[in-house]
């Protein structure tokens, strides 16, 4: 049974930092690129940036270029969000979702995906 749990998320203050991690479960190889989404109420969920199944290409959206970075480690079945000079408008769920493909594929599009986790609540507030 496939499964993506994130986890990471907390209340932090504006200019903080967070390392959100996403593990998983279920895969019978490590032939799958990671996503990562988020949603805040009342609005879409949102493209954020994405790692190809060896980590060899990474996709951003232009907004959080300079300040999202992602990782993977194979080994553990792990990547990794990290989220840095956090501001309120980042508020949101964040969501990490699987692309089985080892290929290129429209990781900014959320019906690219085949697996979504339940996402991990993010609250930037002083």
């Amino acid at each position: 049974q496939v499964q993506l749990v994130e986890s990471g998320g907390g209340l932090v203050q504006p200019g903080g930092s967070l390392r959100l991690s996403c593990v998983a479960s279920g895969f019978s190889r490590d032939n799958y690129g990671i996503g990562w989404f988020r949603q805040a109420p009342g609005k879409e969920r949102e493209f954020l940036i994405a790692i190809s199944w060896n980590a060899g290409k990474t996709y951003y959206a232009d907004s959080v270029k300079d300040r999202f970075t992602i990782s993977r480690d194979n080994a553990k079945n792990m990547v990794y969000l990290q989220v840095n000079s956090l501001k309120p408008e980042d508020t949101a769920v964040y969501y990490c979702a699987a692309k089985m493909s080892r290929s290129p594929w429209l990781a900014g599009n959320r019906n690219s995906y085949d697996y979504w986790g339940q996402g991990t609540q993010v609250t930037v507030s002083s």
